[in-house]
């Protein structure tokens, strides 16, 4: 009977104890009583005595990554992408990946400010100050500008407000990223995709012209080096015509003709 009485209260003992698991810290929560309400001492990793009416709430303080998409096989189960639009109302959708932390030594600030555990704010105010932002700053640009080049300025600037908000309360946003390309109407994506392609062949036309311009210009140079040399030897032979008769000796083999008619002089040879 004893023994039973002994195991009894052991495991009234471990029911009544919470775990701080590794990389983590954790917040005492007492539901009940005079002392009810958050505790303000930040637990770290080990097990607590947790009386009836007071639970551990365990954020993480190593980073985590968490990604809002419309696919089911990531992040959540249901459709978790951004819509937002354009300038001039075109409407866009993403995949956006969020890396976080919690702030150890504010860890109680923010279980005080949204009484959730970190799976809950990653849904619910992390998700919307992230959708907000995004919303408020697309709002400003053309559709163009955020599929193309300014589409990492875009998301750092909303992380670089989200951050802010966020750090005071000891939620780290680390990073965000795209984790797909935005998606356009498919009229919208058609008409850049043409544009694009344009863009190209007119750049691919501005090379081939490039090309020919400077495959002429390496041709006339090489002929107005061809002339002036041709010029040069003109005005050296005209100044001396023994430079003929030179060139033509040692262009000679030697021989003699075997044959020679009239009286005139042997080949470069002028006997006066």
């Amino acid at each position: 009977m004893k023994r039973v009485l002994l195991v009894a209260a052991a495991a009234v003992g471990l029911s009544a104890c919470g775990q701080v698991t590794p990389g983590h810290v954790g917040i005492k929560v007492n539901q009940f009583g005079s002392g009810a309400g958050v505790s303000n001492e930040v637990l770290g990793v080990g097990t607590y005595l947790t009386l009836y009416g007071t639970h551990i709430e365990e954020y993480p303080v190593f980073t985590n990554t968490y990604t809002y998409t419309a696919s089911s096989t990531e992040g959540n189960q249901t459709n978790e992408e951004f819509n937002f639009q354009d300038k001039n109302g075109v409407n866009i959708q993403a995949d956006i990946g969020v890396s976080y932390s919690v702030n150890p030594a504010r860890a109680t600030i923010l279980f005080q400010k949204y009484r959730v555990d970190a799976q809950g704010i990653i849904a619910g105010p992390l998700r919307n100050e992230i959708r907000n932002e995004l919303i408020d700053q697309a709002s400003q640009m053309n559709v163009q500008d955020i599929y193309g080049s300014q589409k990492a300025q875009l998301l750092n600037g909303v992380q670089a407000k989200v951050e802010a908000f966020f750090s005071p309360f000891g939620l780290n946003v680390e990073k965000l990223f795209w984790a797909n390309n935005v998606r356009l109407p498919a009229n919208i994506q058609d008409q850049i995709n043409a544009r694009v392609a344009n863009e190209n062949a007119a750049l691919a036309a501005q090379a081939k012209v490039a090309q020919v311009e400077a495959e002429a210009s390496q041709r006339v140079a090489q002929a107005t080096g061809e002339a002036k040399a041709i010029q040069v030897q003109a005005e050296a032979i005209r100044t001396n015509p023994e430079i003929i008769q030179l060139e033509a000796v040692k262009k000679w083999d030697g021989k003699l003709p075997t044959y020679m008619g009239g009286s005139g002089p042997l080949p470069f040879i002028n006997v006066k």
